[in-house]
């Protein structure tokens, strides 16, 4: 070959060499270096510029100059574009929203506060659903079924525990949407006026009650990381619950009793052999 080409792709995060030798030693002697450049350059992650002489390459020769810009934002699905609403600012943004529900701002505010609080209640289904009934089957508890629970007789009707029920979440509930509405307003407690919450952002109260350990005064970076694994977990959870209920619905016994079940019989205890023993 007569002529030869060196193309150098550099970032902050990627440097890469091709080069294409011509025939001639001098020629191979001097890409040698230039590779060798691109090589320690990459390794301390400046970019790399590559300047050549007449002399030393012959006219035809090209030196082509590029950036490449590589993200490391993990995304839902890996090569996937995310959309610009999804910036990765949000804990938990891993750029999935295919039917564009959160375009508007408006709208992403609400269901960022919805999937939070969604979240919290299924992490504490799922623990009132699982940890019961396994410390039942250790003969530490004697409880009901989760999914039978609501056919027992209590203190008092049904009615009534639903009537009160209401208040007490109503009033919470109403506090919390008072709180997206104006941020910061309901700050004080209105029994014990002392005890103030110490969040700053939306469906973050902190204080004694919501933040006892104070995990929400680090720094930005470790805050996020613990409000990513909180939606993290709260995402699983909701999955939990809902395979429970499938579970109950389809096996009518719970969670653990299904697990014992494929443990001891892998082959044949099956959500495919439920399936199959259900619709024929």
């Amino acid at each position: 070959m007569a002529s030869g080409a060196a193309v150098v792709c550099a970032s902050s995060s990627v440097a890469t060499a091709v080069v294409v030798a011509p025939s001639s030693s001098s020629q191979k002697t001097l890409l040698s270096n230039n590779v060798g450049a691109a090589k320690a350059s990459f390794l301390v992650g400046r970019a790399v510029s590559l300047r050549q002489s007449k002399a030393a390459m012959p006219r035809r020769a090209a030196v082509i100059v590029s950036e490449a810009v590589q993200t490391e934002r993990p995304l839902w699905f890996p090569g996937s574009t995310p959309p610009p609403w999804l910036d990765g600012s949000l804990p938990g943004d891993f750029g999935f929203d295919p039917l564009g529900l959160g375009s508007d701002p408006e709208t992403l505010k609400w269901m960022v506060q919805s999937e939070i609080v969604h979240c919290r209640w299924a992490m504490l289904g799922a623990a009132g659903i699982f940890i019961p009934e396994l410390l039942t089957k250790l003969g530490i508890l004697n409880t009901p079924s989760w999914y039978t629970a609501g056919e027992l007789e209590y203190f008092t009707d049904k009615t009534t525990l639903f009537v009160v029920e209401m208040i007490f979440l109503g009033w919470a509930e109403g506090r919390r949407w008072a709180d997206i509405l104006k941020p910061g307003s309901v700050n004080t407690d209105p029994i014990f006026p002392n005890n103030k919450l110490t969040g700053t952002d939306v469906g973050y109260p902190g204080g004694l009650w919501f933040d006892p350990l104070g995990w929400g005064s680090g720094s930005p970076e470790k805050i996020k990381e613990l409000r990513t694994k909180e939606i993290k977990n709260g995402r699983l959870a909701m999955l939990a619950v809902m395979g429970a209920w499938f579970q109950a619905q389809y096996t009518g016994t719970g969670p653990i009793d299904n697990l014992l079940a494929h443990l001891a019989d892998p082959g044949h205890a099956t959500v495919f052999a439920v399936i199959m023993n259900t619709h024929l």
